[in-house]
């Protein structure tokens, strides 16, 4: 079976955003987009919400052609142009999108028959409405959270109304030049 993989990167107060949806106090750099190039090698397939995946389609299929572009977004634009992705939204049809499935009902039956599939990881990056749906649905087996060096006080949290508990083991992690944290969980066999 796949698994099924959460990036993102939160604050040191659990939130992902700022009072106003604001991201710009993401730490990125070169070692962590390297570091995160080696988990997207090991995955075929991408999740996202319908609000991320219109941002990425947006920006990656012809991110690694700019005359500008950095390696990491040749590389991650070459990725994401390959692998097929999936998007949960009730808003969007599949006609005319490539190589995308979208999940409109029956979450937990058709994201169960995705992992079920050959293949390799796939990842989820954000989409934080997404990712509490399969988190109350118990579909989420692997968590990467990246946590900034940053208190932000107000905001749009990490988790919210999550339905039950999720116990989760420790099994890596991995400090970053920048300060960022990532802390690798999976998800505990054991209640």
């Amino acid at each position: 079976m796949r698994n099924l993989i959460f990036f993102m990167h939160t604050s040191l107060d659990g939130l992902i955003a700022g009072p106003n949806g604001e991201m710009n106090w993401i730490k990125v750099d070169e070692d962590i987009f390297d570091f995160v190039g080696t988990m997207t090698a090991n995955a075929d397939t991408a999740l996202y919400g319908r609000v991320t995946y219109d941002m990425m389609q947006s920006y990656w299929p012809k991110a690694g052609e700019q005359p500008n572009a950095s390696k990491h977004d040749k590389e991650h634009s070459a990725w994401y142009n390959k692998v097929s992705k999936v998007v949960l939204s009730r808003t969007i049809s599949e006609k005319g999108l490539v190589n995308t499935t979208v999940i409109s009902d029956q979450l937990v039956n058709n994201i169960n028959k995705i992992k079920n599939q050959d293949g390799k990881n796939i990842l989820i990056f954000g989409s934080p409405g997404a990712s509490q749906s399969l988190l109350n649905e118990g579909l989420i087996d692997e968590f990467w959270l990246f946590v900034n060096p940053i208190i932000l006080g107000k905001g749009m949290p990490l988790f919210k109304d999550i339905i039950g508990t999720t116990k989760l083991k420790l099994v890596a992690s991995k400090t970053f030049a920048c300060g960022v944290i990532a802390l690798h969980f999976e998800k505990s066999k054991i209640n």
